[in-house]
């Protein structure tokens, strides 16, 4: 977090600074959407390749603004000392800003001291046209709040991991695998309620995962990250689910139609050599 010392630009025109993120093909707010140009475009920007670093503050009269910049390394620089519990002046020059909105697309819980408190700007003639940003609904579930949960997962893998009892796994395998003991092609049942089962909907969410690997799907769709040892980190999204595995571990799915649910998939047969594929094709941070 940053010091709300901290201002973009001087006299009337500072912002003063509450926090940063990053808006990349391979780190985005992904509660703004299931890939990176969805979430570019929950914003009205262009999904440029090397993304940007969006600055959230407040104006002298508390109005939230989010200030676009192209300079992503000094907004990971920044970020990255914040985590460290260091000061950092983030004050991108005035070049590498790309656009200066209204409102703020995530939800904070701080404000600037000494300034009203946070609302959105009057419109003017520059802004009259462009909505202010707000946070996407999380009070019920939905996608939103499907990837939130994922977020969380990724997190705080381990603590999710404990919950999970291997030997629930039959013959290593969890409802949800992808290796079934009917037909080869793994088709669920024709009945009505076959086809809403759960270990049906984590079927069709791995084929539907390891189509990516023959046809890349959006920028973003698939992310790799450091995980402990040699492991990664993989987090796949696509319509109605997420993912989250560690390469050298098993895997949690989420989904729309199970809301609060958190459906663990065995490593098995299949899982092992999907992840490896998914992981070959992901994005990763620079």
């Amino acid at each position: 977090m940053a010091g709300t010392d901290d201002d973009v630009a001087a006299g009337d025109d500072a912002l003063y600074v509450l926090t940063a993120v990053l808006l990349t093909p391979a780190k985005f707010p992904s509660v703004l959407g299931d890939d990176y140009p969805e979430a570019c475009s929950a914003l009205g920007l262009a999904p440029l390749a090397d993304g940007y670093g969006l600055v959230l503050g407040q104006d002298a009269q508390g109005a939230r603004w989010t200030v676009v910049v192209d300079d992503v390394s000094l907004v990971a620089v920044a970020i990255a000392s914040w985590d460290c519990g260091m000061e950092y002046d983030l004050s991108p020059d005035e070049s590498s800003m790309v656009a200066a909105l209204p409102g703020w697309p995530l939800a904070l819980a701080v404000s600037a001291p000494g300034v009203p408190a946070p609302h959105d700007p009057e419109p003017d003639a520059e802004t009259d046209d462009v909505p202010p940003l707000s946070p996407p609904d999380t009070e019920t579930w939905g996608p939103a709040q499907r990837r939130l949960g994922a977020d969380e997962i990724a997190l705080q893998w381990a603590a999710w991991r404990d919950q999970i009892d291997d030997s629930q796994f039959a013959d290593g395998r969890p409802d949800g695998d992808a290796s079934t003991e009917g037909d080869e092609d793994g088709e669920a049942g024709q009945d009505e309620g076959a086809a809403r089962s759960p270990r049906t909907r984590i079927r069709r969410v791995l084929s539907e995962a390891r189509a990516y690997v023959d046809t890349p799907p959006p920028l973003g769709r698939v992310r790799s990250a450091f995980a402990s040892g040699d492991a990664r980190t993989l987090r796949a999204d696509g319509p109605g689910w997420s993912m989250v595995a560690r390469t050298d571990d098993i895997a949690f799915i989420l989904l729309d139609d199970e809301p609060g649910e958190v459906l663990p998939v065995g490593r098995g047969a299949e899982l092992p050599s999907l992840l490896e594929a998914l992981d070959k094709m992901a994005v990763r941070p620079a």
